[in-house]
């Protein structure tokens, strides 16, 4: 699906979003109340500016205090890759976009992620993965770091790293491996109304993180949950 029929599938009297350079801004009607929509749309890549304006979008949504979930559309690029975004603090600015998802999260707005398109690295770490819960629509092509980029970081034949993602979907790009590895909670139906189907999502939405959980019930982290319950344990104890 494209973001304008995504849009007209989950808003069907209207809504007031807009893109401008590839970001997405805006509110649409969404039961009682509003839904606020940002993203990066168009495979985009996501720079210093691209994410200061997201992340005010985001602050502003909580200045509001309606407590009105907020979707995050997701179709980019990896973060931009120029010096002029690196010699400004591009990890600290999708570190910030980043924070400002979790303090909505935290103010009582329901994040909901969407990816329809591409998205990979801090781009899609600083969006998708940054949300409460994350959705995706067949034909979405996320990934942490594609094989070739692995390959280079970790000086392995990309062919014995082809050969490893078959069986490790924690490691591997892909919907399918996001899913299994609990990254992706849903995978939405697009020839049914994405208002219901999101509504949804928000009304089963558990207070805490459920991603390792998820991803040993479904073989992608078979370690993950009791990762989590040690580390939680050592915490408790001090």
């Amino acid at each position: 699906m494209t973001l304008a029929e995504i849009l007209a599938s989950l808003f069907p009297q209207g809504h007031a979003v807009a893109v401008r350079e590839g970001l997405v801004t805006g509110t649409g009607p969404f039961g009682d109340g509003p839904m606020h929509v940002v993203g990066v749309d168009g495979d985009t890549p996501l720079g210093v500016d691209g994410a200061l304006v997201l992340s005010r979008a985001v602050l502003d949504a909580v200045r509001t205090g309606d407590r009105a979930p907020i979707l995050v559309a997701v179709d980019s690029d990896s973060q931009r890759m120029s010096r002029r975004d690196e010699l400004l603090g591009l990890n600290e600015c999708l570190a910030h976009l980043a924070k400002a998802l979790l303090l909505a999260d935290r103010s009582g707005h329901p994040t909901i992620g969407l990816i329809y398109g591409h998205s990979a690295a801090g781009a899609f770490i600083a969006t998708a993965l940054a949300t409460r819960v994350l959705a995706a629509l067949p034909g979405a092509n996320p990934s942490v770091m594609d094989l070739p980029s692995v390959a280079r970081v970790t000086k392995l034949p990309l062919d014995t790293l082809e050969e490893m993602a078959k069986s490790t979907p924690v490691f591997a790009p892909g919907l399918d491996n996001m899913v299994a590895a609990g990254a992706v909670h849903v995978v939405l139906d697009p020839d049914r109304p994405l208002g219901g189907q999101i509504r949804a999502v928000i009304d089963t939405m558990e207070a805490e993180d459920v991603r390792d959980r998820l991803g040993a019930e479904r073989g992608g982290r078979p370690v993950a949950h009791t990762v989590a319950a040690a580390v939680a344990d050592q915490a408790r104890l001090g």
